[in-house]
């Protein structure tokens, strides 16, 4: 497949994480009587992942992350010279989905960007109020967890076809625990596409939602190809291990 139709599919699957994740939280998390709440906000993000692996992952591995990019350039599983034209993608997807998202929401009599459109923050912008060390440990943390799981998921050893499946309900988990701290991110992509619109607060706090989640996701990539079993172990403890 050529790099500029997989850079397509990065973009779209991009622009449909941001427009279904951010869209749930904007539209219907608290929409009345029957808003679907953070356990929704979180189902809708982890599906847009899902659902995106299964149509344009056999066309670009359907990264649609930063951080999911350089984790699988460290694990050694994506080219390192490709990893800039992705991410390039990535950040312009989220921004269309953003856009789409700011068109249709702002055709609400009452609609107003002060309400954060659900961008990432800490401090005075944590929904739960948590300080930066508290946000930057939570994003490192659960980023680092997350490429461990797709980078599990997708080894030849695991069952086949299943990857995004894990991959999906592994993003709703880390949603559960992360939107009270920072309205989570773990996608630089992500975070960048609210930001853009909200600015102001969101753009001044949007370098941490880049460096927590590049950092989570090089140290996962690195600690998984360490996690590998090497040529010298026993050739039977090294295919139970990768069984598991």
């Amino acid at each position: 497949m050529s790099l500029s139709k997989r850079m397509v599919a990065e973009l779209l699957g991009t622009c449909w994480l941001v427009f279904g994740g951010c869209g749930a939280a904007v539209f219907a998390a608290a929409f009345p009587q029957v808003g679907i709440g953070l356990l929704g906000v979180s189902l809708a993000f982890g599906l847009t992942v899902l659902t995106m692996a299964y149509a344009i992952g056999h066309v670009s591995g359907c990264h649609l992350n930063p951080a999911v990019t350089l984790g699988l350039v460290t694990g050694g599983r994506f080219p390192a010279k490709e990893a800039a034209p992705y991410i390039v993608s990535q950040v312009i997807g989220g921004a269309i989905g953003a856009a789409i998202l700011y068109a249709i929401a702002s055709g609400k009599s009452d609609f107003s960007l002060a309400g954060g459109f659900a961008s990432n923050g800490f401090g005075a912008h944590s929904p739960g109020g948590y300080t930066f060390a508290s946000a930057f440990a939570a994003e490192t943390f659960l980023t680092f967890i997350f490429l461990v799981i797709i980078l599990g998921s997708t080894h030849g050893r695991a069952p086949s076809g299943f990857a995004p499946i894990a991959i999906g309900l592994g993003l709703t988990l880390i949603h559960l625990i992360g939107i009270p701290i920072t309205n989570l991110s773990v996608n630089p992509a992500r975070s960048t596409a609210t930001a853009l619109f909200v600015q102001g607060w969101a753009l001044s706090q949007l370098w941490m939602f880049w460096v927590a989640p590049l950092i989570g996701g090089a140290l996962a990539g690195f600690f998984y190809l360490w996690l590998q079993p090497s040529s010298t172990d026993n050739p039977d403890v090294r295919g139970r291990a990768e069984d598991k």
